[in-house]
């Protein structure tokens, strides 16, 4: 199983003052932490695409390109890049640059985003949500083939053959399925043999079993073998020395944004009970000690049938850099070896 980290490049205020840190100590506070992940032996960075004051993460490329000069073996990768709201020629072009500069590390997890910022952003219409994401994702797989593409689309210009270049360090450039939990998504990644991510941002992981088992069929339905169909979860996650030690750091900044996604989508206001439920024996936030964080992700792997790759998305948190670091260094040092360990003994 590979194990790693997603960030938005969260910007979050400090719990005990309320004053936020400066954009640009923010980003070098990021560029460490790939830096540490890298040097214990983490195996994959993400980078969320967001177009809101939250996040720092609108051009998730340019970040990874930078990390990619700090780093020598972590695989890099957007988590997720907003397909829908992109120009797949730029997407392809921009990550066979970051694979040239990594030689061969990056990856790309796309997806239609859990907010609609981009649309309007981009002048698109969120009533073409879906087609728009398919048809662009159309385009994005017929790019990784060929290198004078003849396309046709609804919502891009043609291309009759000219040239799309830089060609990746790969042969073939990694393209995951980001998803939430329609089953359409679900039977699409399996139809077209791409490898799934599922964000997980709440309630229990066995909630998708239902989804992973239609992936599943759909793609062994359309002919792609087991090694194809492989699984991501990407959840909420934090480490510390004991538990009351990562679920005091990680709530004030998870308080703080859920927050504002609740005012904007009617929710009632988070509650300390509610995390406490979520970061639970049976919820989906891997916050914890080391042991407790071990633990639970091999139940959610369980609980999905088996899953290739799992991803912490720590930025949530409102902590000093130094607590950041300790998270990333107890995952890389501790949850990774043992939940390796006991993976491949089972």
């Amino acid at each position: 199983m590979e194990i790693g980290i997603d960030s938005f490049a969260a910007i979050l205020p400090d719990p005990a003052t309320g004053a936020l840190p400066s954009s640009t100590d923010r980003m070098a506070a990021l560029l460490t932490e790939v830096e540490i992940a890298d040097s214990v032996g983490l195996d994959v960075f993400g980078i969320g695409e967001h177009h809101r004051p939250e996040f720092l993460d609108s051009a998730p490329a340019i970040i990874l390109a930078a990390a990619a000069a700090r780093t020598s073996r972590i695989r890099l990768t957007s988590a997720v890049t907003v397909l829908s709201a992109a120009d797949p020629v730029r997407i392809f072009q921009e990550f066979a640059t970051l694979d040239l500069i990594s030689k061969g590390r990056a990856e790309l997890v796309v997806g239609r985003g859990s907010f609609g910022e981009a649309f309007p952003l981009f002048g698109l219409d969120p009533r073409s949500y879906d087609d728009l994401f398919a048809e662009k994702l159309d385009l994005l797989l017929t790019l990784r083939e060929t290198t004078h593409p003849i396309w046709q689309g609804r919502f891009r210009p043609s291309l009759n053959g000219e040239g799309v270049f830089p060609r990746p360090h790969q042969p073939r450039l990694p393209v995951w399925l980001g998803v939430g939990g329609t089953p359409e998504s679900f039977a699409r990644a399996g139809l077209l043999g791409l490898p799934l991510m599922i964000a997980v941002i709440g309630g229990t992981f066995g909630r998708f079993r239902p989804l992973v088992d239609l992936y599943r069929q759909a793609g062994e339905k359309a002919g792609h073998g087991p090694a194809t169909l492989k699984v991501g979860v990407h959840a909420l996650g934090f480490l510390g020395a004991t538990d009351a030690e990562a679920a005091d750091a990680f709530y004030p900044g998870w308080a703080h944004l859920m927050a504002i996604v609740g005012r904007e989508r009617g929710w009632t206001p988070p509650t300390r009970a509610q995390f406490a439920d979520m970061a639970g024996p049976e919820g989906a936030y891997l916050v914890g000690a080391p042991e407790t964080v071990a633990d639970k992700v091999l139940r959610a792997s369980e609980a999905l049938g088996g899953i290739s790759r799992i991803t912490f998305q720590m930025s949530t948190a409102s902590v000093e850099p130094p607590a950041m670091q300790r998270s990333i260094e107890l995952l890389g040092r501790e949850v990774a070896p043992t939940v390796r360990e006991r993976f491949f003994t089972k």
